[in-house]
């Protein structure tokens, strides 16, 4: 079972987020997300939001809320909001798609997740649910909650949503500092949101 399924196997029929799919499909046709399909992607949101919990709702809320805050659409906002509706606009067993090992730098073979005091980031857009909500869930398993990739960090989360040009996405960069610090022999594991849910047993 991938992990949209896992999380939203009620919703998956669901009109709105049938409809997402569509205004998906639309906005990634051309090859890049302009500053109105944002700004209608994030009025759409809204409305949507009041009527559901749904984590892709409410995720995409967030994302898009905080890429416009400043009233611009930059190009690498853009490049990420088009990776995340890309990878939206497939079928549903492609929306959830967890990346594969190959082409993301997690720790393999998965290891073991201790969460009491332990720091903890995420980066990318996860199907768990919003960031504050992956935070409180973290605090619940007696987590600590890491503000930046430093040698103390000790668990990197990659969201569902991150995608195999990770490189050239913003959030890139996280993963990019935790590698480096892993390659240099800091025992910082960079590791999934699957593992890390299934870990937790938050399914």
């Amino acid at each position: 079972m991938d992990i949209f399924t896992k999380f939203n196997r009620k919703s998956i029929d669901d009109r709105q987020i049938d409809t997402l799919i569509g205004l998906s499909k639309g906005m990634v046709a051309d090859g890049r997300i302009n500053q109105a399909e944002a700004e209608a992607l994030l009025n759409w949101l809204m409305q949507s939001r009041q009527a559901s919990n749904n984590p892709i709702i409410l995720n995409l809320l967030e994302k898009v809320s905080t890429m416009l805050e400043d009233g611009v659409l930059d190009d690498e906002e853009s490049a990420e909001l088009f990776s995340i509706l890309r990878k939206v606009s497939g079928d549903s067993s492609e929306i959830g798609e967890v990346a594969k090992s190959t082409s993301l730098p997690i720790n393999k073979p998965d290891p073991e997740i201790i969460f009491v005091g332990m720091s903890f980031i995420f980066t990318g857009t996860c199907a768990y649910g919003t960031r504050k909500q992956c935070q409180e869930a973290i605090e619940s398993l007696g987590g600590i909650n890491a503000k930046s990739v430093t040698k103390s960090l000790n668990y990197l989360v990659l969201g569902t949503y991150v995608t195999d040009s990770w490189v050239h996405e913003n959030y890139g960069r996280k993963i990019e500092k935790a590698m480096r610090y892993r390659d240099d022999g800091v025992p910082l594991v960079i590791t999934t949101e699957e593992h890390w849910i299934n870990s937790g047993n938050l399914g």
